[in-house]
């Protein structure tokens, strides 16, 4: 993506159309999901990002990046991740492993030209790294894949020290926080922005609109929330991907901290003038939402964009995740993805709502009739029907 017919301010009065590659807004941030909210269309994204993800790169896509500048390795072998792939099928080019040097020879807001790897500032080459094609991320995949067992095998490493650390939090539901919002015997809706989050949404519509679940947003699942036209009644999470427009929504808060107790979160929430109740747990904050609903007596636990399969666990990226499978084990048949909802779900159609289905039924039988050859020919006999019973009956009492 080019700039078109403008003197970009740093080129040294060349026309950014003249040069090859692409010229624009460099937008820097080394976490991905923060440089997303600030990213607009036709800028470059300058991240460090180790294999770089599924939601992060449809988040990228999303914001219109004209590229995409990593300073890490966007596929490092550990397993297949499929970042790298969606943004290059969606036309983004993708710089991998840039000098890290770039944080600081680039502000955020210079003018930029990247090109063939090459990352250009003024005349000046500030970075370079590797421009990735479909061919080299598809090879990188395929040596990726024939290291899962690696990765396997410390997942399960990482859930038994899960256990060792967390085993009362998720048997005996020892640390659980009291809320003000009840959840019992309620069906709880859990939001976390992540796989299909908003398609899952609009496919629950009729169910949320039946069955009015206590609403969880999970950090930005509680923007995903607003943005579909849902008031959260919870927001659960760290809170450094959630907007202010969602803490100040009235819902409660929750605050995932730390074991120790340090909440990183908790400074913005009162800078807001807000209250939350403190979770500490090791866990993700999609974990304690779902421990939390759960603990709090949900009958039922609907999950959107949550993770559920091993390539979603590896893909977040850290090892925590070994914590959201050993949630999903206890909480059990309760928790139920909302892909499974909307296979499984069906809106009731209540008595009266049949009753006014055949009522509209015969009225546009009715209508029909009246319009047609035939159908006029058979009102005008049951007219006739009808005269000659009202005759009858005058007749009776004459």
């Amino acid at each position: 993506m080019k700039v078109p017919g403008s003197r970009m301010p740093g080129l040294r009065g060349w026309k950014a159309e003249s040069l090859p590659g692409v010229t624009a807004v460099a937008r820097i941030d080394r976490r991905t999901k923060r440089l997303t909210k600030r990213l607009q269309p036709g800028e470059i994204a300058i991240i460090d990002h180790v294999d770089v993800d599924r939601v992060s790169a449809e988040a990228l896509v999303a914001c219109g990046a004209a590229a995409v500048v990593n300073t890490a390795a966007g596929i490092s072998g550990r397993y297949p991740n499929l970042g790298p792939q969606i943004l290059l099928e969606a036309g983004v080019p993708f710089i991998d492993n840039a000098n890290r040097e770039l944080f600081e020879r680039i502000k955020d807001g210079d003018v930029v030209r990247v090109c063939d790897g090459v990352v250009y500032l003024d005349d000046d080459i500030v970075g370079k790294g590797d421009e990735q094609s479909i061919e080299t991320v598809e090879a990188a995949m395929a040596e990726a894949r024939a290291g899962l067992a690696v990765q396997i095998e410390a997942f399960a490493v990482n859930t038994m020290e899960y256990v060792r650390g967390e085993g009362r939090l998720l048997i005996e539901g020892v640390g659980v926080p009291e809320i003000r919002t009840s959840m019992e015997g309620r069906h709880v809706l859990i939001v976390v922005r992540g796989y299909h989050y908003k398609e899952d949404i609009a496919t629950l519509r009729p169910y949320i609109r039946e069955y009015r679940p206590v609403l969880v947003g999970v950090d930005g699942g509680a923007d995903a929330l607003l943005d579909a036209g849902y008031q959260p009644d919870v927001i659960v999470g760290d809170f450094d991907s959630v907007s202010t427009k969602a803490l100040t929504c009235g819902a409660e808060l929750v605050v995932h901290a730390y074991r120790d107790g340090r909440a990183p979160g908790l400074e913005r929430v009162h800078q807001l003038g807000r209250e939350a109740v403190i979770f500490p747990a090791t866990g993700t904050s999609e974990d304690i939402a779902m421990l939390l609903a759960d603990d709090k007596g949900a009958e039922l636990i609907v999950a959107v964009g949550t993770h559920g399969t091993l390539e979603e666990f590896l893909d977040k990226g850290r090892p925590g995740m070994a914590s959201t499978f050993l949630t999903r084990l206890i909480i059990g048949s309760k928790l139920i993805d909302a892909k499974g909802v909307s296979r499984l779900y069906r809106s009731r159609i209540t008595t009266p709502q049949l009753l006014l289905l055949v009522i509209t039924a015969l009225i546009t039988m009715g209508v029909a009739l009246s319009l047609s050859p035939i159908g006029q020919t058979w009102l005008n006999g049951l007219q006739d029907a009808w005269n000659a019973f009202i005759f009858w009956l005058v007749g009776l009492f004459s």
